[in-house]
């Protein structure tokens, strides 16, 4: 197969799933390597952006998945009337650092991290599929040991958990202080993303009046 029929099978096969695809899954059905899948997408979402294009193609880890361009998530989410989603809170953002960084963490780690019952908060990311439970830790009681998804890594936009800011290998006090600059980062990220969607909205409905 060619590169261009492969670049049509590949868009093909993610605009059908909607979720992440892997790439050795679409390598074996094209007979292709999967690093020649992974290359396939990386030209297909440059072509996309340079293009500018209403899709984009996303890496995410080891899987592709299609989507439609951020900068348009407000005027999609006003033409289907979807609501968006809420924010996430101080705590979660601070547990989501937590995992994304010490994964797989159990739940009583993410406690011990931050000094406070952290139950709801985890519940609160896993029904949000920002987390998920990933195995058990061979320990007394076997407790539930969590991993962050794709769906974190296209939130935070990023292709794998490698190009997460280091986190310096230091303990005590220096090592909370470090870990919370990291949380902060996240939630300037994630105020930043809302307060463009809130500036779209407002000039759309500046134009409509």
């Amino acid at each position: 197969m060619d590169k261009i029929e492969l670049k049509s099978v590949v868009e093909a096969i993610l605009f059908a799933s909607g979720e992440p695809v892997r790439a050795d899954r679409i390598a074996l059905v094209t007979d292709s390597e999967a690093q020649t899948v992974l290359e396939a997408g990386a030209e297909l979402a440059a072509e996309y952006e340079a293009a500018g294009r209403g899709i984009r193609i996303v890496r995410l880890n080891d899987s592709l998945q299609m989507h439609s361009a951020p900068e348009h998530a407000a005027a999609i989410t006003r033409a289907l009337e979807q609501r968006r989603p809420p924010k996430l809170s101080p705590a979660s953002l601070e547990v989501l650092a937590i995992v994304a960084y010490f994964q797989p963490v159990t739940r009583a780690y993410i406690e011990q991290m931050r000094g406070v019952d952290s139950s709801y908060t985890v519940g609160v990311l896993t029904e949000r599929g920002m987390i998920e439970p990933c195995g058990q830790l061979e320990a007394v009681g076997r407790p539930t040991l969590y991993r962050t998804t794709d769906l974190f890594l296209r939130t935070m936009g990023i292709s794998s958990l490698d190009e997460l800011p280091p986190l310096p290998e230091i303990s005590g006090s220096d090592a909370a202080r470090q870990l919370q600059e990291k949380v902060d980062a996240l939630r300037a990220a994630e105020e930043a993303a809302a307060k463009i969607g809130e500036e779209a909205e407002t000039k759309e409905v500046a134009l409509e009046h």
